[in-house]
């Protein structure tokens, strides 16, 4: 239902029923207007943030932002057999992440909410500087486990290390320079989704978040593995 939902939110917006600045409709307009549950449209809407069709405003709205085409990646035949190690990896991450983000938007405590506060605020200000991110990824990901209460989740992640981030594995994968910028400010977009639902203490949806963020790396990975 959450796909059927994405497809029928996603057509509206790129035949421009609803223009690029537009507010959507509220969740509750939403699940009248589709017959469907707040869960499913929560996700939906998860979704098309995750896409970069939507942002989410806090205290404010859901905007449409103008369609952009996707980015094209290509592999090294040298990368190919790393390319297949990293997508097991990714594998295991969404197993993984995703039971942890909900263990840790039920059980996380204030500190643990301000250690990943300052993880996102400092990817966004190295974006700004032109500056390596990917220290601050790691960081957001290693306090979700850590949120969690049980010391295994954290210790697998600090196993794993920043090798579980494919930019830091394939070079060649790496988004175009121009469109740089563009492609880590919707990384982050795809962690502030995963810390409101953290946040506010909302298990299901934080596990549908993280789930989605970590689809999009395998999706693209696949891509990539496909053209070469």
């Amino acid at each position: 239902m959450s796909r059927e939902l994405v497809d029928a939110l996603e057509q509206l917006i790129l035949t421009r029923h609803w223009q690029a600045g537009d507010k959507l409709p509220t969740e509750a307009e939403i699940v009248r207007q589709f017959q469907v549950s707040r869960t499913v449209v929560r996700e939906a809407l998860s979704r098309l943030q995750a896409a970069g069709l939507v942002e989410t405003r806090h205290g404010i709205g859901t905007f449409v932002l103008e369609p952009r085409p996707a980015a094209m990646f290509t592999l090294d035949p040298d990368e190919l057999k790393t390319s297949f190690e990293v997508l097991a990896i990714l594998e295991l991450r969404i197993s993984l992440e995703t039971e942890t983000a909900g263990l840790a938007a039920a059980r996380r405590s204030d500190a643990n909410l301000l250690l990943m506060r300052r993880a996102l605020d400092d990817f966004e200000q190295n974006v700004a500087r032109c500056e390596s991110t990917v220290g601050p990824d790691f960081r957001f990901h290693q306090e979700i486990a850590e949120a969690t209460g049980n010391r295994y989740f954290a210790e697998i992640i600090n196993y794993l290390g920043t090798t579980i981030l494919p930019r830091t594995r394939l070079p060649s994968t790496r988004v175009p320079p121009d469109q740089l910028t563009h492609y880590l400010q919707r990384v982050n977009r795809e962690h502030e989704t995963i810390y409101d639902a953290i946040a506010r203490r909302d298990s299901d949806f934080a596990r549908a978040a993280m789930r989605i963020h970590l689809t999009n790396s395998r999706e693209r990975l696949r891509r990539a593995q496909e053209a070469s």
